[in-house]
């Protein structure tokens, strides 16, 4: 059977009338609550407590256990094409094409905007509970959409890099702590994930996105290493960048709560 071509973004009306299209499988990874309240008909449900790992790290991506029975509960294949959304504009659907591109599986599309565009857009839910056959996935690891806290220490200064931070102003600023150390990462620029949403248009990514980020000093023609405090938040702005091709885009997956925590990493307030 030949491979689905669907583009990376897909807006609700495209998606609505390839429901049924063999090889998709559409993954909701909104709120265990909202699932049963209603959803995307035929989407299957992953718990976003399942794309994390234990604390005090929980951005680190889970082992490869946990992603092994991850991935064979959505019964994973080569062949499949996932179509990924969440309630809250993106930040775990994010989340889970970082864990796609780790495992090396290119087959994947983002639903412009999750759940709220959907409903915006005055399309039907369903509240019944959808189950795929398990699979045996043999997954191989990669490290390559990821940045470690040992690699960006060994060249904080780099030129050719440009850190972008999701977390809030105040957490930025140092105002808001949530580990030992207050601030940001030196020479990180803050972009607060939120911004990149449209709120008029069911949180779908801003149309001015790329000169949004330009204006910044977010630029395609450099490293994009994002992150938040958990690699949650981040999960969008490193699905945006993909999104917008930026062609070298890594996750700092560790975030403010290893940064934050470690005793060798400088800060900036």
């Amino acid at each position: 059977m030949a491979e689905p071509r669907l583009p990376l973004l897909l807006e609700p009306e495209y998606l609505v009338t390839r429901l049924d299209t063999p090889q998709v499988r559409i993954l909701d990874l909104s709120s265990d609550e909202q699932y049963l309240a209603g959803h995307i008909p035929g989407a299957v449900h992953i718990s976003p407590k399942r794309l994390q790992s234990p604390p005090p790290t929980p951005g680190h991506l889970p082992d490869k256990a946990s992603l092994t029975a991850l991935f064979a509960d959505i019964g994973h294949h080569p062949e499949l094409h996932y179509v990924v959304y969440d309630d809250e504009g993106g930040g775990w659907a994010g989340r889970f094409i970082w864990l796609l591109d780790s495992i090396g599986h290119a087959h994947y599309s983002y639903l412009n905007g999750g759940l709220k565009a959907w409903q915006t857009d005055g399309l039907a839910l369903e509240t019944q509970v959808q189950h795929v056959p398990a699979s045996q996935p043999e997954l191989i690891i990669s490290s390559a959409p990821t940045i470690s806290v040992d690699e960006l220490l060994s060249d904080l200064d780099n030129p050719d890099r440009v850190i972008w931070d999701a977390r809030s102003p105040a957490e930025y600023q140092g105002d808001k702590v949530l580990a030992k150390k207050g601030g940001h990462i030196p020479g990180a620029i803050n972009c607060e994930w939120t911004q990149g949403m449209d709120p008029a248009r069911g949180l779908r990514l801003r149309t001015d996105m790329a000169e949004w980020l330009a204006a910044q000093g977010i630029t395609p023609d450099k490293q994009v290493v994002t992150h938040c405090q958990t690699h949650h938040r981040s999960g969008f702005t490193y699905l945006a960048a993909r999104l917008l091709g930026y062609p070298r885009v890594k996750a700092y997956a560790g975030s403010w709560s290893e940064w934050g925590n470690h005793p060798d990493t400088p800060v900036e307030v």
